[in-house]
């Protein structure tokens, strides 16, 4: 399958505009980046994708072996900038997918020019002075339960990731996402996401970096914000004046705002 196709690639703003491309986060899909993408479609070529298993991918360009660790998503986002011939981009991606976003730039910096990790985590586990927000028993207790019952872990825990009880709305529409995702490959996704360790990467991150840390995060706590901003060598660190760990659906006028300014300080390569 063309892999425009396969990941459901969809592009918007002028053709010659410097290249922003959205990798959105477990369990969500392009349409989390709605309310943020429009703040940048004049200037920028705006780039969306889906990873496999999400939105309307085919779950069939799921690759076992591929995609069981993340180095396997971050070549599918090599392969998308590959396809349009993307040059200078800017990757914007939430959640796991700012792990991916390293990993993409690692292996392809003469594609990607500049990263905006937005919620990022290295690691999820807690390891010696290393503060990841969960223990080991947590981490395989919320995939033991995902397993056993991802629709159920779904309506359970998608609330509780998105923050902002006084707006239930916003933890509907995550439920509503993660019951869209692929239950198979969202359960495998999970255990890549949730078990991964990349700090060892951030070293070698050699591009403009932006942290977008909100508040207060049950996911990823301000301690792994400030952890991945002071081991990016030269990355910028914003803490947003929002909660949950989905500021693109529940700030995003501020998210946007953020990457503007980022974006403003990190001229385009000649």
């Amino acid at each position: 399958m063309d892999v425009l196709a396969r990941h459901n690639v969809t592009v918007h703003g002028p053709s010659d505009g410097r290249p922003l491309l959205f990798a959105h986060g477990f369990g969500c899909d392009q349409n989390m980046w709605r309310y943020v993408t429009p703040a940048f479609t004049d200037e920028y070529r705006v780039v969306l994708f889906d990873h496999v298993g999400a939105g309307p991918v085919d779950p069939a360009a799921y690759d076992v072996e591929r995609h069981a660790t993340l180095q396997g998503y971050a070549q599918d986002v090599v392969e998308i900038c590959d396809a349009l011939d993307l040059h200078d981009v800017v990757l914007v991606g939430h959640s796991v997918s700012a792990m991916i976003g390293v990993l993409a730039q690692a292996a392809r910096p003469d594609r990607i020019g500049a990263l905006v990790l937005v919620g990022p985590s290295p690691r999820y586990i807690d390891d010696d002075d290393y503060v990841g927000g969960f223990s080991e028993a947590d981490i395989f207790e919320l995939l033991g339960s995902l397993e056993s019952n991802y629709l159920g872990w779904s309506s359970a825990i998608a609330p509780v990731i998105m923050g902002n009880d006084d707006r239930p709305e916003l933890g509907q529409e995550l439920t509503a996402s993660f019951c869209r995702t692929d239950p198979d490959i969202a359960k495998r996704f999970a255990r890549v996401t949730f078990l991964s360790d990349n700090r060892a990467d951030l070293a070698d991150v050699s591009v403009p970096t932006l942290v977008l840390q909100c508040r207060d995060d049950v996911i990823a706590p301000i301690e792994v914000g400030r952890y991945v901003h002071e081991t990016i060598p030269g990355s910028v660190l914003t803490v947003l004046d929002a909660t949950g760990h989905c500021p693109n659906l529940s700030a995003p006028e501020e998210t946007a705002a953020a990457i503007a300014d980022f974006l403003r300080s990190v001229p385009a390569r000649s």
